[in-house]
């Protein structure tokens, strides 16, 4: 009897996972692994909110491997030594695992192999499991990855489609292999009390949903904040309970303009993922530099403060904000203009930023979190760096109603638009009747911090 184990990170599904497709085909038994990795606890990834959805993740994952004849197995400690230790106990032959893209990842993935070798045992690393494309799949003429997204999704698009493949039927298992009780949603605490569900079939049925009631006015509205008409996928894209090429596959079957932005969408993905591959460093440094003097000191603490907790005076900004909290999710464009803000109007550091969204989003990874932010900060891959979005204009453009501001801030509740978007314009007597903060900032004032910071002498 030949043994295999299949190492699961970002990937947590049965359909169209071809790590563990590869062990079924070669060995007898498989043993399916989660590793609760202490280093990636350390650097700060084991926020409460994704915490809680990667318990329900492992819960479902688990639950479908029984289904199949087999379960997952739980270990905790270093990822490395938990899998060589696993391997000597079931003797496997061999270790299947999909390509990371960070630094860190990339070095596991380079220390199993090493320790693996040295026992005469093989590790094979999958690409195109976490993305819909693997990050070295589409390459320009005389460098190692794309760094303006046009031509990257024109050679995207141009790529064979990767058919996904269904979930197993069966999964046999050796006998006698222990684990470590998956951990319960319950029991984490500080847990955004709007968080969604996690887990594959969460996953599957929110794609169906969404490929029959959303994605045809997608083009449309996806920037309509109050209307929240985007998929909502995004973590389940994270933690691979739904894989990125079948979105993409059943997303072209379905056709029409709300598929191609959506599908353009996910290839955003894929190019940060690429971008972070070629340059993990750019997880912590500007991608390009633009000689930036962030403001730092008390008064640009209090302003960020005021920025986190949703009462910078600018109702969607706050709104975003409050959302974020709320749900551990943020609407897409409420994470460019809530980013704008904080980088080009208050003139603080992208990594301030990216790291709160870190702590909060269920969604958070280094690739389109970092870079996201980078690409709003303008020291990423935008190839307008300057360019700054107005939170006023934004709001009469994209809830010109007030709808999602009254959903957050009910503070301005039955405050009518525009006023609800620029309450500082009301009179004296009737803005006191409203308990909401003064702003934080002058526009014009932080435009001019702006400009006077970014490449400053």
């Amino acid at each position: 009897m030949n043994v295999a184990v299949v190492l699961y990170t970002s990937d947590l599904r049965l359909h169209d996972h071809p790590p563990l497709r590869a062990a079924l085909s070669s060995c007898d038994r498989v043993v399916p692994l989660f590793v609760r990795d202490r280093a990636v606890d350390a650097a700060g990834f084991a926020a409460p909110n994704r915490l809680a959805f990667l318990a329900d993740c492992l819960a479902d994952l688990d639950a479908g491997l029984r289904e199949r004849g087999g379960r997952l197995v739980l270990r905790s400690g270093d990822a490395v030594a938990e899998v060589c230790a696993l391997v000597q106990e079931c003797d496997a032959d061999e270790v299947h695992m999909a390509a990371g893209v960070s630094g860190y990842a990339h070095a596991r993935e380079e220390r199993l192999r090493a320790a693996l070798e040295a026992e005469g045992r093989r590790l094979y690393v999958h690409e195109a499991v976490v993305t819909a494309a693997a990050p070295g799949a589409v390459l320009p003429a005389g460098s190692d990855h794309f760094a303006v997204f046009t031509p990257y999704f024109r050679r995207w698009a141009e790529l064979p489609p990767r058919a996904p493949a269904p979930a197993p039927r069966s999964v046999r298992m050796p006998d006698g292999i222990g684990s470590d009780p998956l951990p319960r949603r319950a029991a984490v605490t500080g847990v955004s009390p709007g968080l969604a569900r996690g887990g594959e079939r969460e996953a599957r049925e929110l794609l169906v949903r969404w490929l029959r009631a959303g994605l045809s006015r997608y083009e449309d509205s996806r920037d309509d904040l109050a209307g929240d008409a985007t998929s909502r996928l995004s973590p389940h894209l994270h933690f691979g309970t739904l894989s990125p090429a079948e979105a993409v596959h059943r997303a072209r079957a379905a056709g029409g303009p709300g598929a191609e932005a959506f599908i353009r969408q996910i290839c955003w993905r894929d190019f940060h993922h690429q971008v972070l591959a070629a340059r993990p460093d750019t997880a912590v440094r500007d991608y390009r530099d633009r000689r930036d003097h962030w403001r730092t000191g008390a008064a640009a603490e209090e302003e960020t403060e005021a920025w986190k907790e949703g009462r910078t005076g600018y109702p969607v900004v706050d709104a975003a904000m409050r959302q974020l909290r709320h749900e551990g999710w943020m609407h897409n464009r409420g994470r460019l203009l809530t980013a704008s803000f904080l980088t080009k109007t208050l003139y603080v550091d992208w990594r301030i930023g990216a790291r709160y969204f870190l702590d909060l989003l269920v969604d958070g990874d280094l690739a389109n979190n970092q870079l996201n932010w980078q690409w709003v900060a303008g020291t990423g891959t935008d190839t307008r760096p300057n360019r700054v979005l107005n939170p006023v204009r934004q709001g009469l453009r994209h809830d010109p109603a007030g709808r999602y501001v009254h959903r957050w801030v009910p503070e301005l509740a039955g405050l009518d638009a525009p006023h609800v978007h620029e309450p500082w314009r009301l009179p004296g007597p009737e803005r006191a009747r409203y308990a909401y903060p003064d702003r934080v900032v002058e526009l014009a004032e932080g435009l001019d911090r702006f400009r006077r910071g970014r490449g400053a002498e």
